[in-house]
């Protein structure tokens, strides 16, 4: 058996898996996550590592399985984020997530050194606030007491890894994540972090996913109920492992969305695909040898929760399903948009310093054209990246649906419509990226290889676009686009 970690932004997803990665059970342990004004967002290392202990040991005693059975253990886990070590490996502050983003001075000092279109080509990623490297030196920058105990930098998986093993690493998917890594080369990028200002020591040595990292220590294995020796699989960023466990493992496995807290649109590519306009970006992938240019707006998701939430009598109770069942009953919006830009965004616009708005409300609007206008939204924002991979020779006539958002008919309707392709539901949903994690265990321990993926989540569910709707949507995607582009100088107006 296999057991796999999805470290997300509201929880860990964990799943019980065969060898051949055929899923037998998931469990979710949710945990806090602390986002303030002035882009903060911060998380606690240990509520993770508490979050993957509960989880294990749910699993193996609702399953009745044998802890004897289980041959190894791997995490996916959320992206971009910064967790800073001490000497003895333990965080000294609270790890600095995806979505945080104070370190635009510092971003800006980088881009001032390399150069935008040069970062781009060596990193296959804009310089950006939101990845690890600027977010590394914010902290030296603003928190010398702290960056005095600092000795070692990671990623969200590579910590659990290290409580695990024993062994910081990291692999190249998390690695290309960074903004720090020559993805030219396969190695950290020399020029990078002279311009950064930062030790190349602080950084992990960088593994393929499918290597084994090492074996559970024994205090792990105490801990978690299960054998030392049990082997760790290195694993990945979660944006790669849930294309694994899309089953798109090759580009002729055409592309999917992730409609998880922050969403995103991706494909499997032998080389990477570099956009003339630097709206989309390329990740290492966890096949080895391939890459996953990706395209991923940071409240996807994130913002159907929010106006749930918004919404509900009890937000720690959003009657999510209900408000968007309403909104898809034939509402039309009348001219009514979200800018879903609760968190800043990336792609298409990487522009932190944007924010959520709805534009053209009227006293006739009801809260399911509330709602409607945040799926349409949504589905708005990542049209343009879809566009932008067309215009950079990409094909894309249909997209397969993973994560918690693509549970909703609603939604996936909404999005056929304004895309023009269809949409199709998979199987495993929920479980999407646990399920690579999984996959790529099974490569690791010799078990399988990524192929096997494609018969692990079939289509259950297709959504055919209507041809005069998404005439109507071509049509608003443009007064969308135009909406931000009337309100950007007061975003940028609003911290100055």
């Amino acid at each position: 058996m296999i057991i796999a970690h999805d470290l997300g932004t509201t929880g860990d997803k964990a799943s019980l898996h065969h060898d051949d990665g055929r899923l037998v059970a998931s469990v979710t342990v949710p945990y806090p996550a602390h986002f303030a004004a002035g882009g903060i967002a911060e998380q606690d290392p240990q509520d993770w590592w508490d979050a993957v202990v509960g989880a294990t040991r749910e699993l193996v005693a609702r399953t009745g399985t044998s802890p004897a059975e289980v041959a190894g253990l791997v995490v996916s886990g959320q992206m971009m984020g910064a967790v800073l070590l001490d000497a003895d490996g333990e965080p000294v502050r609270p790890a600095i997530i995806w979505a945080d983003t104070r370190a635009g001075a510092q971003q800006r000092e980088l881009e001032a050194a390399l150069g935008a279109e040069h970062a781009y080509e060596l990193l296959g990623h804009r310089l950006n606030p939101t990845y690890s490297v600027s977010k590394i030196m914010w902290v030296r920058d603003n928190e010398p007491e702290v960056w005095s105990r600092v000795r070692r930098t990671c990623v969200a998986k590579d910590f659990i890894v290290l409580r695990l093993t024993g062994r910081l690493a990291t692999d190249r998917s998390d690695a290309s994540g960074t903004n720090a890594y020559d993805q030219l080369h396969g190695t950290w990028s020399d020029e990078v972090l002279t311009a950064a200002r930062l030790d190349p020591a602080l950084f992990p040595e960088i593994l393929d996913s499918t290597a084994i990292a090492g074996s559970l220590t024994a205090a792990a294995a105490e801990v978690l109920g299960l054998p030392a020796g049990v082997k760790v699989v290195m694993g990945g960023g979660d944006g790669p492992m849930a294309a694994v466990g899309s089953g798109v493992v090759a580009p002729e496995d055409g592309a999917y969305v992730c409609l998880g807290t922050s969403s995103w649109i991706s494909f499997a590519a032998d080389a990477p695909l570099h956009d003339p306009a630097m709206r989309t970006f390329t990740f290492d992938n966890v096949v080895p040898g391939s890459f996953v240019p990706t395209a991923t707006m940071q409240a996807g998701g994130a913002s159907v929760q929010w106006i749930a939430e918004a919404l509900s009598p009890d937000p720690a109770r959003p009657d999510t399903g209900r408000l968007t069942a309403e909104a898809a009953a034939g509402i039309d919006t009348e001219d009514l948009y979200f800018l879903p830009y609760l968190l800043g965004e990336r792609s298409p616009l990487w522009d932190p310093e944007a924010r959520g708005a709805f534009v053209g409300i009227g006293r006739h609007h009801t809260r399911a054209h509330l709602v409607r206008a945040v799926l349409e939204g949504t589905a708005f924002n990542l049209l343009t990246c879809i566009q932008a991979f067309r215009e950079s020779g990409a094909a894309i006539d249909r997209i397969d649906a993973v994560g918690g958002g693509a549970q909703s008919d609603a939604y996936l309707s909404v999005l056929a419509d304004v895309w023009g392709v269809p949409v199709r539901r998979r199987t495993v949903v929920e479980e999407a990226n646990s399920l690579g994690a999984a996959v790529t265990a099974a490569v690791g321990l010799g078990l399988a290889d990524f192929s096997a993926a494609r018969a692990l989540s079939e289509v259950t569910a297709e959504f055919t676009p209507d041809a005069a709707r998404h005439a109507v949507y071509a049509e608003r995607h443009s007064r969308f686009t135009d909406a931000y582009e009337a309100l950007k100088p007061w975003f940028a107006g609003r911290t100055h």
